[in-house]
């Protein structure tokens, strides 16, 4: 991963835009769309800027200025000039999906885009809504927090009770918190992996790993394969021993005679 995708707040707040042209209304568009006030270089408070000038030595010279002052940078066109760059967006708001690629192909990321865009129901943000207006209700049942988020884990799995891709799962979430408790996966779960390469996932290993509150890697497995668990479940080296922790716990292994770099 060559970059850390942020979502940053830019409501009410001034974003430098500089060049005009096509280039610079779409930037516009964006910024506004968000929230943001456009200005120019001057502002002392605008902490992002955009370069859309179409002469590259310009904007070049631009850009530098601007780093020198402090501000993170995008510049249109030359990703190698960019400390940040802008991705396609699904908007479900408040649902929000990145696509992006580093500046190697907005093209790319563009149709990658317009794929999401037809798998995702219109009302997904809506259930987003509904399960934030829920919180307290989910605290009162649920306590303990990794209890909530594996019931919660449930209801979303594919199936499950809020299954994100149906499109009337906004209108079930009280009946959902009124029903009979589902039982989330937990336990020790050993999967034996017939490669490292994380392409090679099952769908039921991936979703596992989705949901694992710890991960015990034993063996050369690598990070790629590793990562697609949750950032925030703990990573373990080695097989799990006696004193097994709570909640969903997968041990990764390769299986005997398969074959890694």
């Amino acid at each position: 991963m060559n970059q850390l995708p942020l979502f940053v707040t830019i409501r009410g707040k001034p974003v430098i835009l500089l060049g005009e042209g096509d280039a610079a209304d779409a930037k516009r568009r964006l910024i506004e769309r968000a929230g943001g006030v456009c200005v120019d270089e001057s502002d002392p408070e605008a902490r992002l800027a955009f370069v859309a000038i179409e002469d590259t030595e310009e904007a070049a010279i631009v850009a530098a200025h601007l780093k020198k002052r402090g501000r993170l940078v995008n510049v249109v066109d030359q990703p190698e000039l960019c400390d940040f760059t802008t991705p396609a967006i699904v908007d479900r708001d408040p649902l929000l999906i990145a696509v992006g690629t580093g500046g190697a192909s907005a093209g790319l990321a563009k149709m990658v885009r317009q794929a999401i865009e037809r798998i995702l129901p219109a009302r997904l943000g809506e259930l987003a809504l509904r399960l934030q207006s829920a919180r307290n209700q989910m605290r009162a049942r649920w306590s303990d927090g990794p209890t909530r988020r594996r019931q919660l884990d449930t209801a979303l799995a594919p199936g499950g009770f809020l299954d994100p891709l149906d499109p009337d799962s906004a209108d079930k979430v009280s009946e959902w918190l009124e029903a009979t408790e589902q039982t989330p996966a937990s336990g020790v779960f050993l999967v034996e992996l017939s490669s490292p390469d994380p392409e090679e996932l099952t769908l039921r290993t991936a979703r596992l790993l989705g949901q694992a509150d710890h991960v015990y890697v034993d063996g050369p497995i690598g990070d790629d394969l590793v990562n697609r668990a949750r950032a925030d479940a703990v990573r373990h080296s080695g097989a799990p021993e006696t004193e097994i922790p709570s909640g969903l716990v997968i041990h990764l292994r390769l299986r005997h005679g398969s074959v890694h770099d």
